[in-house]
């Protein structure tokens, strides 16, 4: 199980001033923090700032280098928009994921040749230019599309890591249902790719999120997700990854899951 740290994001307020007045203390420290967590990769998402194109390009370049600068965590460049990513990408030679793509043209053209040039991850939203698909098929219909691109721009499948995509329970309880199969219907039908979800969305206006995230999470691991867009810094999650990894059989052994519970980083 992968995990993408995502702290890092615009959309939280604070996260936002920060980027803003550009506060390196406030990100470094979010940055080291999902370090020492153990996150696989650390998500970037630099927002647009003031709504201009330029004003998130440049917060992205700097967001990219105040944090390669701290750790050496691969990282998840993570936009709506393709020049942001692209600018994320002019600043960060290391290992990657691209976050993401949509089974639109104009998306698929634009971001599509910029993780085959750079061999890097690509995060495929399972839908299209109308809106999320409430229905499995639908979702698998827009993976068809992406994954024949993609691969036929170069990119190899296991590059590919398909979000199945996760809407809030609390505005239709069948989402989850929906979401977990998808990821078994995906996990089928191209087993040479990856799936990841927004893990903290299925739990949006509910109370005790945290525990509906961590229910989802092994119900998730089960139907077949390799990763997850989560908070490292959430210790009894980080343990059931741990504990994930080691029940799976993906581990050679359990030294993994030893080590952990050595240092203290399993908690119940």
């Amino acid at each position: 199980m992968l995990v993408i740290g995502e702290k890092i994001n615009a959309s939280n307020r604070a996260v936002g001033e920060a980027i803003f007045n550009r506060n390196a203390d406030f990100i470094v420290e979010l940055a080291r923090a999902q370090d020492t967590a153990g996150a696989d990769f650390i998500d970037i998402n630099a927002g647009n700032g003031s709504g201009e194109e330029s004003s998130g390009i440049e917060s992205m370049k700097w967001l990219v280098n105040t944090i390669k600068a701290v750790t050496e965590k691969p990282l998840a460049i993570d936009s709506d928009n393709p020049e942001i990513i692209r600018a994320g990408l002019s600043v960060f030679n290391g290992n990657l994921i691209i976050n993401s793509v949509t089974a639109e043209a104009v998306r698929l053209n634009t971001i599509g040749p910029m993780a085959a040039e750079r061999n890097s991850g690509l995060i495929a939203l399972a839908m299209g230019g109308e809106g999320i698909p409430d229905n499995v098929n639908e979702r698998l219909d827009a993976c068809e599309t992406i994954l024949n691109t993609l691969t036929g721009m170069g990119l190899t499948e296991e590059k590919v890591y398909f979000d199945p995509l996760v809407l809030p329970v609390s505005v239709n309880s069948q989402q989850g249902k929906v979401t977990l199969d998808t990821i078994r219907e995906i996990k089928t039908r191209y087993p040479g790719t990856n799936t990841v979800v927004g893990l903290s969305n299925i739990s949006y206006g509910l109370p005790n999120r945290k525990l509906v995230n961590r229910a989802f999470l092994l119900m998730a691991a089960q139907a077949g997700l390799d990763a997850a867009i989560m908070d490292p810094l959430d210790k009894k999650m980080m343990s059931m990854v741990s504990i994930i990894k080691l029940l799976s059989g993906k581990e050679s052994s359990a030294r993994a899951y030893m080590r952990a519970h050595r240092s203290g980083r399993i908690v119940d």
